[in-house]
């Protein structure tokens, strides 16, 4: 499916850069300085010269791309190797096929007749923060962005995610500077603290969060310019027009990647009455385990603990949810289903879960269910994704209803949405990206 691949190129060689830990706001401070002196030079680079360096780190992201997981999964002791392998190859294979030949260096684009030019020109200082989700996928990522539009980059990793963050920015920068960046280009803290995020954030010139909401609210009470990415109360719609197989498949395959722990995957499903029963029947058949009232009742306490989401339960297996919730499961079991009535997003099943857990609703008709949909997203999910599995010739009208009532950035149809939501390897016209308008924003 995927066949335009990374050129091969020798891998850089040995030699470590300079770099001196950070480990409080003095060290942190004179990281700072280095890295806005290394992009002041960078700033002046040829797009020749970016796009070696841009490829050259890219090319060894996604040579490490196994490594770097397994090290995320043992340092976090969450989610899925195999699929965070996944997500380290779009970060860095995937991104760069998208964005090789895009023109991030002087004049990009120009109309002599009206006297008009645009120019790309680099924020200077990026702030990155780095989540336990995520964590290798996300530091490869912004460092590949920033690289590309010659910015410079910092990156604050998850206390939990200190070690997989910082050997992916790197071997990021290692490979750079041996392609010819400025040293120093890339930094990162070391032993991360709310004070050295704090600093960061007030010092930088633009901040890139993706983390939990304290941290994305922390960021947008910085003063400074920021691109987030938010917490996600994401409702799957399947229609009674809809390929029942096609829908319950993509959910699943969505919802178990990596342990269901993508912002962007399906938190609830809202089914039409008419095939509420058959969508049901194909869950469990397909191996998921919908909860009896006791144990929807236990859940629901697991899933919100003092008003946050239960860290114990991000990016474990149903089972093992199912064991912290009080009750057990077939070892076999794919997901928790819920069947929930209160689509306020004041319920439980109602929120982000982070883990293989969905809470399932009943409509009557098209109507209840745009109603139900508009209000669980409102839990967070306003800009962010929603998904309709529907017939495309028949249901025409309800695409174009389901566009216009759905406060989201993201409006999927027929797509499983962990991997149909980013952009390229399902959704080919969808600008790639792990967080949305990153690109055009920094130059």
């Amino acid at each position: 499916m995927y066949c335009d691949v990374l050129p091969n190129i020798t891998a850089g060689s040995s030699r470590q850069t300079a770099y001196e830990p950070v480990y409080d706001l003095g060290s942190l401070q004179k990281a700072m300085g280095r890295i806005r002196e290394a992009q002041r030079i960078y700033a002046g680079f040829t797009q020749e010269q970016v796009d070696r360096i841009f490829l050259a780190a890219a090319r060894a992201a996604a040579r490490e791309r196994i490594s770097l997981a397994r090290m995320a999964v043992e340092e976090t002791g969450m989610g899925i190797v195999e699929d965070k392998v996944i997500k380290n190859l779009y970060a860095s294979e995937y991104i760069y096929n998208a964005y090789k030949h895009t023109k991030t260096c002087g004049v990009i684009a120009e109309e002599r007749a009206y006297g008009w030019k645009k120019i790309a020109s680099p924020m200077g200082l990026v702030a990155a923060m780095v989540p336990v989700t995520s964590p290798t996928s996300t530091a490869i990522f912004k460092a590949l962005m920033a690289l590309k539009t010659r910015n410079g980059i910092i990156f604050s990793p998850h206390p939990r995610a200190r070690n997989c963050a910082s050997a992916s920015a790197r071997l990021v920068l290692e490979a750079a500077v041996e392609a010819g960046a400025p040293e120093g280009i890339i930094g990162w803290i070391d032993q991360p603290a709310p004070e050295l995020t704090g600093m960061i954030m007030r010092e930088a010139d633009i901040i890139l969060v993706t983390g939990g909401p304290g941290m994305v609210q922390a960021a947008y009470s910085s003063g400074k310019p920021v691109i987030g990415g938010r917490t996600g109360s994401v409702p799957a719609i399947i229609d009674d027009s809809a390929d029942i197989l096609l829908a319950v498949s993509s959910i699943i395959h969505s919802k178990t990647f990596d342990n269901g722990m993508s912002c962007g995957s399906e938190q609830t499903v809202i089914a039409l009455a008419a095939v509420y029963d058959t969508v049901k029947s194909e869950f469990i058949r397909r191996g998921c385990y919908f909860l009896s009232p006791d144990e929807t009742e236990k859940l629901r306490r697991t899933i919100i603990v003092n008003g946050t989401l239960n860290a114990k339960i991000m990016g474990q297996k149903a089972p093992v949810v199912a064991a912290l919730a009080g009750f057990t499961v077939p070892q076999s079991t794919k997901v928790l289903i819920g069947e929930i009535k209160n689509a306020e997003p004041s319920g439980e099943f109602a929120h982000e879960k982070l883990s293989p857990v969905l809470g399932m609703y009943r409509a009557k008709d098209f109507d209840e269910v745009l109603d139900k949909a508009e209000l669980l997203s409102q839990d967070g999910g306003c800009g962010h994704t929603t998904s309709l599995y529907v017939d495309t010739v028949q249901g025409e009208e309800k695409i174009a209803r389901f566009g216009e009532r759905m406060k989201t950035c993201r409006l999927i149809v027929n797509t499983p949405l962990s991997q149909g939501g980013i952009g390229d390897p399902y959704s080919f016209k969808f600008t790639p990206s792990a967080l949305l308008h990153l690109f055009s924003v920094l130059q």
